[in-house]
């Protein structure tokens, strides 16, 4: 119980910062440009590591809960009450932040003249749930919303594209988090940085993905919060959204295919090398 509690409090601490940040952003302005949200992300993963990571070993993301089980680091019998653990701080966190920013999200919506629940309410939906691609340019200059340019910027990024984008984020990610976890690995931070190397890795990939699809790499950060707003009032726009199956396609299929591939590659070509380097075998 203590370790599924401190799952949800990580994830909670990460959501809560991060989301946070995109309602910052989204609702006031107040982030000037993509950077800053990415590293505010990067940054409640370290915090989130720090804070629980000696009681849970912190994996904060259910892709990351599969991929440790699947690679023989974690037991599967613990999967269920981790990512259930990880799901529930996803979700407390985005009630959270509904309360705090209520007003902000209702002035926004009256600003482009969108009914919550209805089609152009993604302009609030997305500091929850996330979307391909991402809404905000759509919805960024002053002015009410046309389901025109609505539909015409749904078409920039395709469900597959959207898909591999994912895939291949949650993959370096889990890469970086195998190795840097990796003591055998003596090119890895020394001491305990590896939490800000992993930080840092995610923080650089939302850099380039998060205009594709919000760059969600972790299945709990999305569903959680998802759920949560289709309850608190945008219904189909957060369940299952304007891309019919693309949340479950991308942002719970695709984040568990990559972590299992990303820590694959990690296992099968490079961890073996470092055992024997760090053995001398094959040294010459």
């Amino acid at each position: 119980m203590r370790k599924c509690f401190a799952e949800f409090l990580g994830t909670y601490l990460l959501v809560l910062f991060g989301l946070g940040a995109v309602h910052s952003a989204v609702l006031t302005g107040s982030q000037s440009g993509l950077w800053q949200v990415a590293i505010v992300w990067g940054l409640a993963i370290m915090i989130a590591i720090y804070a629980v990571g000696a009681v849970s070993g912190a994996h904060i993301n259910p892709a990351m809960t599969i991929a440790l089980a699947l690679w023989g680091r974690f037991s599967w019998r613990s999967v269920v009450p981790y990512v259930a653990s990880q799901l529930v701080g996803a979700l407390a966190a985005a009630a959270t932040l509904f309360v705090l920013f209520g007003p902000l999200l209702d002035a926004k919506e009256l600003e482009h003249s969108v009914v919550r629940g209805k089609p152009g309410s993604e302009v609030t939906a997305m500091c929850y749930g996330e979307y391909f691609p991402s809404p905000g340019p759509l919805f960024n200059s002053p002015g009410p919303y046309t389901q025109e340019a609505h539909d015409r910027h749904n078409r920039l990024v395709s469900e597959c594209t959207a898909f591999l984008a994912e895939m291949l984020g949650t993959a370096v990610l889990a890469l970086v988090v195998f190795a840097v976890t990796d003591e055998r690995n003596t090119a890895g931070p020394t001491g305990r940085f590896a939490p800000v190397f992993i930080g840092l890795t995610v923080a650089g990939l939302i850099s380039f993905i998060a205009p594709l699809t919000q760059a969600c790499f972790n299945p709990a950060r999305d569903f959680g919060p998802r759920l949560f707003a289709y309850f608190a009032g945008w219904g189909p726009i957060a369940v299952p959204g304007c891309q019919g199956t693309g949340f479950v396609t991308v942002y719970i299929l695709a984040p568990v295919v990559g972590a299992a591939v990303g820590a694959g590659v990690y296992e099968l070509l490079l961890r073996g090398r470092h055992r024997a380097v760090a053995t001398g075998e094959g040294v010459t």
